[in-house]
């Protein structure tokens, strides 16, 4: 690969290739003839640069070996190498390393491969001699060193000046250049595989398993919990860094047929994928009918399967300036480091503890060395009892909320130890397939090794106190040896440079890894005390020894887990996304500069792999990081790697220099920094896991401490959570975060040293500022301090945080500014009790505003002392709960308004006279229901007519004078103000004016209030009348206006547009308007209100002539009677104004039998009120069409008027004579021929009874000038020749009749003069 690419780059550049052949021949070079000689195919080629030079090595198959000249062309050197080769052997592999410095030999390795035996193979290590004289010569030596290898394929090769590396497919081996052949060391080097494969559960099919016996043994007591608790360590292992594998996971995922792109699978969250693999889980769970576990197992070796084959390893990587050497992977890069000391114990054997000079160092003598070997194997052995599943059980407790607590989680697997599992046989055949064989062979086979390990253990301790003679010293030995578990303090100036991704990502491998060992070592020394003392007795452990455990050493472990737990946890825990900027963040950051740290270090934030101590990495030795700069030349070689790492975790538990006396101190500050850099949840975390650890220790003292910093883990406690719910929660997670916020913050507020500890916090923390000192009273400290905690509460809109910081500052004012004999102190802010509580409450107020608990936030009005901040926040109130669409609590009995009605009754008019009418909730309406509800009828009508007003108003104003919606709104509000005014004595019933009714706002009137008692008017009278004096309103005038309102209204809706002018004639003008309209009933309502006496009648007349008019357009027999009535059901004299006026159908009567059933109706309706009301219509009739037929209903009414006791045509007004004289004006003279025939026919065959009445002086009359005038007009007629004959007729039947009438009336004459007589 490498000769191919200087072959591209040649061709390339010289834009032509050479093809190296020898001299005598045209054989090409890849294994052809040369000079007549056969050579093998080519096996290996290989470049080396000597003297500015290029030289190409060529291997071939038969172990010739040849050196070309790449600037002569030509061939410098050829060699047959098998008769150096072992028998039976083929050349596979050639590896030319560089020369070594001031010499002039260049190592080679060759690696050969046994015919027979392809699994056997060695590699022969060459030396190649050159010099550059006058002609370049080369020569060989034979093989100075053979390696065999023993199992596993040889993949690639690298020489360095005094190692050979060789990776073979398992492990990767170096050896020191040699010629003793049996002094050469080997060293051995793990590949990733092997530690992905025992994260996974790969290394053992048990191990799984265990983790649900152990797990189900623990919970037994909330099974809801152990399937949860189990899918969240086989995720936290998935996770883990040098597991997870962004291509791994997707080629997994597309087996599942799960739907997602690799692009879309990068650009998740940490939370995201948790979410998508349990997701994946839970289907796989329902779909397949098998057990979590089991799914669990088969996605974990799938996910093996598929990053080994994304990680296959294609060669070494050795990079020889800096002794770095690494593996290049198929979609990665390794990087290999030395062992820990404390690793070489573990994964090595125990005999090396002897060699390790840090540890020999504590202890006295070769005895407790020894001791301690010994107590290494037992300890050992009795952890791999439960493998590494308990340590995991053990670890995810701490990190996660769990119901059982770690110290329950020990008691729990030292009982496992020595009982087995507590697990029932449906759990025990889910882990193990559920066959029934194999689970009792389970079961036989871990009852036997619990008995092979008690007695192991047993024979161990008895032997381990034989040889110490006492525990005492045993106990002072395992003290000793967690000394060596403690993390390290490295005195230096951590200021190391930020190297490559490559170095920084080992870096936080190899702690994870270390902090991984240490933290199971501590483990396992703390499940062994635990079982020791349980067994103490059958090992003869005193009481003394007892407590020295429990009270010295298990401490001691605790802190060590503890420190180690931290450690691990930021190397595992993923960086959480940096926090969605708004727009003003966003345009600030503008890269006008070119700057792109800050932009890089966003895309990094969230990733899987960049884990918080990515953060604490970048952040150590420098307060300010560019993150542009993150390459460098070199990788780090093996052993700097360790040292890096120690120097970290240095940092991490000490601090720089190791200025932190306690890792629980040292907590504030990392907390400090992930804070500062968005990482708001880990925060959280640690200082959760550093409370928790507080918490547990086992002292006589407080857990808080002189120094304040309990109290400043609180107060940052209490910012990481606030700070969290602006970045977005749920409602539940959101309620519970800002709960546990204000308990901190008052808990921070309230412990020992808080004033001193918080007020020298600095600015530069990244945490919100406090921004003030000073405050010598704890008083004065927590009032200064409350405060800030409410506007923090308020800046991040959580109104429920800061009302009850609010509310606890006002508990410290008085204690705050005043001393107990009531001498003002200090007050630095030069404020008043009153101003500050003003302030305070008006903050409550509007706090329990936002929450939408208004008795509260009345509450707060009403104990605000400070009466302008009071009323400031009354009109608040009232504009709050309108436009909310609360302001009818107002209006109940929910708020107790005392001594504040007024001030209420003025906002809200100040309110209704400053919004739109169209608006809902409508606030005249309001105010009315407000007085009404204290039973102050007139102010109620004053609002309804003062919202009638504005309605005329506005309708004036904006051109919609005839809108029926708006004018039936009026209607409304006038009907409520006259039911109100009716509601009050009638000595009482009026209201002021519109003019004085708008100075509510200024003046509160009583309820009962004469308008002018009879005094008043004679003062009134005397002396003159006051300037502001407004005339009343009472009912009447509020009817009046009402009927006309009613009027509008109606006329409005069939589109006719009017409105009163009050001009003279205004009324008879709005009569016609309803009349041409068809509304009758609206219009006789008008008459009936405005007129009376002459005026009523002369109206009356009109509009009954204009009904007559209409009728007249339609000219048909009007014998039809309309039955039904479309009439108020009041008299005539009467009107309903408490309702709504839409009393008839706003249709118009436009059919023709409809208007004279209307006329005939009104005519029978109103005639007593008016008698000439028949001949007005009557004659309207005639004078419109002469020749009209008149209603025979019509007829009638005449006919009907006369009085009783009467004869001939007289009676009342509308009587025969008067229609007949309509007859003979209008030229019917057939019709009053006919009429005056029937009235004296009529006369003449009255009954006899009657006739003695009839002779009675002036008894009878008739119209006997207009009977001459008739007989006249038929004469003129028939000498005129019109109808001659029909007059004719006529005259004769007139004559006759007379003639009879007349002979009648003198017989009744004679003898009313014989009476007389």
């Amino acid at each position: 690969m490498t000769f191919q690419w200087f072959v591209m780059n040649l061709v390339l550049i010289a834009g032509f290739m050479h093809e190296l052949r020898d001299d005598a021949g045209i054989s090409r070079l890849w294994g052809l003839i040369s000079r007549g000689k056969m050579v093998g195919t080519v096996q290996e080629l290989a470049i080396l640069e000597l003297h500015e030079k290029k030289f190409v090595f060529v291997l071939h198959l038969d172990g010739t070996l040849r050196i070309w000249d790449l600037a002569s062309h030509s061939r410098v050197f050829s060699n047959n190498m098998g008769t150096m080769a072992m028998a039976g052997a083929t050349f596979v592999r050639l590896w030319v390393g560089q020369p070594y410095p001031d010499s002039s030999v260049i190592p080679l390795a060759v690696l050969y491969r046994d015919t027979l035996d392809e699994s056997l193979e060695m590699i022969s290590l060459y030396s190649v001699l050159f010099n550059f004289g006058d002609r370049i010569v080369f020569s060989m030596e034979p093989s100075v060193q053979n390696i065999p290898l023993e199992e596993g394929r040889c993949l690639d090769v690298k020489l360095t000046l005094d190692k050979i590396w060789i990776l073979k497919d398992d492990e990767l081996v170096s050896h020191t250049l040699s010629t003793n052949i049996d002094e050469v060391e080997a060293f051995s080097y793990a590949l990733q595989e092997e530690f992905v494969a025992d994260q996974l559960f790969q290394s053992s099919e048990h191990l799984a398993d265990e983790i649900l016996q152990i797990t189900h043994s623990i919970f037994s007591s909330s099974k809801d919990d152990i399937l949860p608790f189990v899918s969240s360590i086989f995720l936290r292992r998935l996770l883990l860094p040098g597991v997870h594998h962004n291509a791994t996971l997707y080629a997994t995922l597309v087996e599942y047929s799960r739907h997602l792109g690799e692009s879309e699978l990068q650009t998740l969250t940490t939370d995201g994928l948790k979410k998508e693999i349990l997701s994946l889980i839970e289907h796989e769970v329902g779909s397949e009918k098998v057990s979590l576990l089991h799914c669990w197992k088969c996605f974990f070796t799938r996910y093996f399967h598929n990053w080994c084959k994304n990680n296959a390893l294609y060669g070494l990587l050795v990079d020889s300036s800096s002794d770095a050497v690494g593996l290049i992977r198929k979609k990665s890069i390794s990087l290999f480091r030395s062992l820990e000391d404390i690793e070489r114990i573990v994964e090595g054997s125990s005999d090396e503890v002897s060699e390790l000079t840090g540890l020999v160092d504590i202890f006295d003598d070769d005895l407790e060395c020894e001791i301690l070997i010994e107590l290494l194997r037992c300890v050992i052995s009795f952890s791999q009892q439960l493998g590494k599943t308990a340590s995991s059980i053990f670890y995810e407790s701490l990190l996660t909320t769990s119901l059982i607590s770690s110290e329950d989680i020990v008691c729990y697997i030292v009982k496992i130890l020595e009982t087995g599992y507590c697990m029932s046989g449906p759990v025990l055949q889910t882990s193990t397939s559920g066959n029934h064989i194999v689970v009792l062979e389970k079961e036989l086979a871990d009852h036997k090794s619990l008995r092979k390990l008690s007695v192991d253990m047993f024979l161990s301790l008895q032997g381990l106190h034989k040889k110490a003679s006492e525990w005492g010293r045993i106990l002072k030995v395992i003290e000793g040896f967690l000394k060596f578990l403690v993390p390290q303090k490295v005195i230096q100036n951590f200021n190391t440079e930020v190297s490559s991704n490559i170095n920084s990502s080992v870096i936080v491998h190899t702690t994870y890894q270390i902090a991984k060992v240490m933290f199971e070592s501590a483990w396992d020394f703390l499940l062994f005390l635990s079982y020791l003392v349980d067994i103490s007795g059958q090992v003869h452990l005193s009481h003394d020894d007892i407590n020295k455990v429990q009270l010295e050493l298990v401490p001691m472990l605790q802190e060590i887990i503890f420190e180690w737990l931290i450690i691990i946890f930021f190397t595992i825990t993923p960086s959480a996304p940096a926090v969605t900027e708004d727009f003003n963040s966003k345009l600030s950051s503008l890269q006008i500069d070119n700057n792109m740290g800050k932009q890089l270090w966003n895309e990094k934030l969230g990733r899987c792999d960049f884990t918080l101590a990515f953060i604490f990495l970048l952040n150590v030795g420098s307060s300010s990081i560019d993150h542009s700069h993150v390459s460098s030349e070199h990788f780090s070689n093996v052993q700097s790697f360790i040292n890096k790492t120690r120097d970290f975790i240095s940092w991490i538990i000490w601090g720089q220099a190791g200025g932190s006396s306690t890792f629980l101190s040292r907590s504030i500050d990392l907390a400090f920094i992930l804070f500062k850099h968005g990482q708001y949840g880990a925060a959280e975390q640690l200082l959760m896991i550093a409370e928790a650890h507080l918490l547990k220790e086992k002292t006589s003292q407080s857990i808080q401490d002189d120094d304040g910093g309990w109290c400043i883990r609180h107060h940052l406690l209490g910012c990481c959570l606030l700070a969290q719910v602006q970045c977005g929660l749920h409602a539940t997670q959101k309620d519970k975060k800002v709960s546990e916020a204000i308990r901190c913050f008052f808990r921070s507020s309230s412990g020992n040293g808080a004033s001193e500890a918080l007020q020298t916090l600095s600015d530069d923390l990244g945490i919100p500022y406090l921004g003030f000192s000073g405050c010598t009273s704890i008083a004065a400290w927590k009032l200064r301090y409350y405060q800030w905690a409410m506007q923090l509460f308020e800046r991040y809109s959580i109104s429920e945080g800061a009302c009850q910081f609010a509310l606890a500052a006002l508990e410290q004012v008085d204690e705050a500014l005043y001393m107990k004999d009531d001498k003002c102190t200090n007050n630095s802010v030069n404020e008043s009790v009153t101003t500050i509580k003003g302030r305070l409450w008006a903050n409550v107020f509007i706090f329990a505003l936002d929450l939408g608990r208004y008795y509260d936030a009345y509450c707060a009005i009403i104990s605000n002392p400070d009466e302008e901040s009071k009323y400031i926040c009354l009109r608040r109130f009232v504009i709050v709960l309108y436009e909310q669409g609360a302001i009818k609590i107002l209006c109940s009995d929910k708020l107790p308004l005392i001594g504040l009605v007024e001030k209420v009754e003025q906002e809200l008019v100040w309110k209704a006279d400053r919004s739109d009418i169209s608006v809902k909730p409508n606030l005249y309406k309001l105010l009315y229901a407000f007085q009404l509800h204290r039973h102050n009828w007139r102010q109620a009508a004053s609002y309804m007519y003062m919202y009638s007003a504005r309605l005329r108003t506005e309708a004036a104003l904006k051109d919609c004078v005839g809108s029926s919606l708006m004018l039936q709104e009026r209607l409304n509000a006038l009907s409520a103000a006259v039911n109100a005014l009716h509601l009050v004595h009638p000595a009482y019933a009026w209201i002021d004016s519109l003019a004085e009714g708008s100075s509510i706002v200024n003046e509160h009137y009583p309820s009962k209030k004469a308008k002018r008692t009879p005094d008043e008017h004679s003062a009134a009278d005397n002396d003159a009348e006051p300037q502001g004096w407004q005339s009343s309103i009472d009912i009447e005038k509020l009817e009046n206006e009402f009927v006309l309102t009613s009027a509008e209204y109606m006329l409005s809706l069939v589109n006719v547009k009017w409105t009163f002018s009050g001009k003279h004639g205004a009324l008879s003008d709005l009569a016609d308007l309803l009349v041409q309209n068809s509304l009758y009933d609206m219009a006789f309502t008008i008459l009936f209100r405005f007129f009376k006496g002459s005026g009523l009648k002369r109206e009356l007349e009109r509009v009954l002539s204009a009904i007559s008019l209409k009728c007249c357009l339609d000219k048909v027999e009007s014998t039809w009677v309309e039955e039904h009535s479309h009439l108020l059901n009041s008299s005539k004299h009467e009107m309903v104004v408490h309702g709504s006026p839409v009393t008839v159908s706003s249709t118009p009567q436009t059919d023709r039998n409809s208007r004279w059933a209307t006329l005939k109706l009104y005519l029978e309706k109103y005639k007593e009120l008016h008698g000439r009301l028949p001949i007005i219509v009557a004659e309207t009739l005639l004078r419109s069409d002469p020749k009209i037929e008149l209603p025979l209903w019509l007829v009638q009414l005449f006919k009907e008027g006369q009085k009783e006791r009467s004869w001939g045509m007289t009676g009342r007004e509308s009587n025969p004579a008067s229609l007949f004289q309509l007859y003979v004006s209008y030229d019917r003279y057939a019709e009053a021929t006919y009429l005056l025939l029937e009235c004296i026919d009529s006369f003449a065959s009255m009954r006899p009874a009657d006739i003695i009445r009839r002779k009675r002086p002036l008894a009878v009359w008739f119209p006997y000038t207009t009977i001459e005038r008739l007989l006249y007009q038929l004469e003129e007629l028939i000498r005129m020749g019109h109808m001659v004959d029909h007059c004719d007729k006529l005259k004769k039947m007139l004559h006759g009749s007379l003639q009879n009438h007349l002979k009648m009336l003198k017989v009744d004459s004679d003898d009313a003069v014989s009476v007389s007589s």
